[in-house]
């Protein structure tokens, strides 16, 4: 008798799960069933389309020992490796965990995620001073391209998009191909932000969100900005950085600071000061700076990040028991081979990395939002 309870209780706990899958995949956009369709595909075939490495496992060992035993001198001078092994690697787990915009956001009460990622977007186009199908727009960092698309709908212009990852640059596309509002108008290429392959004054106007950060020289980065778009234009960019509160000598702040860079694939972070510094360096007039993680009575940009237990919440997962259950799948996809060997390591370093913009967000060591808009002078 008491074992048949047992069963009644699971069926109907498996019961309500999946209703509440359901109901979610019904009525909200945020396609869990889709998105997990998604991942497990690109899952399977992600092995194929490294330009890094022969593998994923070897790409992970490869990549931790550039971090672990590399300084920042020569992880700076090694950045297009690190940062095209960490796309490589992180792509498809971005891809299934944040859909195809590749960044963070502030949230007001009663707006829902992605009503936030949206608006952290137009936010920024809106400061660009740029509208219709005349103008052309750069995207510095594109990732797969999801602002970029959202940008190019909300200005009506052109936009190009460049990342130095060839992976993002295919995926990027074949999303661009499926809307039908913009492909016409927007392209992903692959390309070093240091080094643009654009002419002197193409552009007019251009915008970086969360993708600077993996530059090893601001200024050079700057600059280099500075130089495709036309005199007059508008350089709009949110920056990861580490804000005044940091403190270098704290081993807790130095620690999180460390995982961070390790799990995000970045060389060094840097200061507010040092970006904005760097921005006048380059030649900008800087015509606002603010970080937005200082935004008052919002839900903090971190939030995503923090734990729920909610078990049909994508937050489950920084819960103790989500961590281990996520871990566990993962562990055995590897193992049945639908996975390719190395997603493990993959995944927690990805973790790691996720707990320490939470812990760095919390204490105020860290901003993913810090706007700079600055203005190419007319000559």
């Amino acid at each position: 008798m008491e074992s048949l309870c047992k069963v009644k209780i699971e069926v109907l706990v498996g019961t309500g799960v999946l209703a509440g899958l359901g109901a979610i995949q019904l009525l909200t956009d945020t396609n869990p069933l889709g998105r997990c369709y998604v991942f497990w595909k690109q899952l399977g075939a992600h092995e194929k389309k490294l330009s890094s490495s022969s593998s994923v496992n070897k790409g992970i060992d490869e990549y931790s020992k550039l971090h672990r035993e590399a300084s920042v001198e020569e992880r700076n001078s090694s950045y297009q490796a690190l940062v095209n092994a960490y796309y490589d690697l992180a792509t498809v787990f971005y891809e299934w965990g944040w859909c195809s915009s590749f960044h963070f956001s502030y949230q007001f009460p009663h707006e829902d995620f992605y009503e936030s990622i949206r608006r952290h977007e137009y936010m920024l186009a809106g400061s660009l001073g740029v509208f219709g199908p005349g103008k052309h727009i750069l995207d510095v960092g594109c990732g797969i391209g999801g602002p970029m698309r959202n940008i190019a709908k909300f200005l009506q212009c052109k936009i190009t998009g460049l990342t130095l990852n060839p992976y993002q640059v295919q995926r990027g596309n074949e999303l661009t191909q499926q809307d039908k509002f913009v492909k016409d108008r927007c392209q992903s290429i692959q390309g070093d932000f240091m080094q643009q392959p654009f002419k002197d004054g193409e552009f007019d106007a251009a915008y970086a969100i969360e993708a600077t950060c993996h530059a090893p020289d601001r200024v050079k980065c700057y600059a280099e900005i500075y130089r495709c778009v036309k005199p007059g234009s508008i350089f709009a960019c949110y920056e990861w950085c580490m804000t005044d509160k940091y403190d270098p000598t704290n081993s807790k702040h130095q620690k999180m600071k460390k995982d961070i860079e390790e799990g995000n694939g970045l060389p060094d972070i840097v200061s507010t000061q040092v970006c904005l510094e760097s921005m006048k360096k380059a030649g900008f007039e800087v015509i606002t700076e603010y970080d937005l993680a200082t935004v008052p009575d919002v839900q903090p940009w971190m939030t995503p990040l923090m734990a729920s237990w909610n078990p049909i919440n994508f937050r489950f997962q920084f819960n103790w028991l989500g961590a281990i259950i996520i871990n566990t799948v993962i562990y055995s996809m590897e193992l049945l081979w639908i996975a390719p060997s190395g997603t493990v390591k993959t995944q927690k370093v990805l973790q790691a990395g996720g707990f320490a913009l939470r812990d760095a967000g919390a204490e105020g060591i860290f901003t993913t939002m810090y706007l700079m808009v600055g203005r190419k002078p007319i000559k």
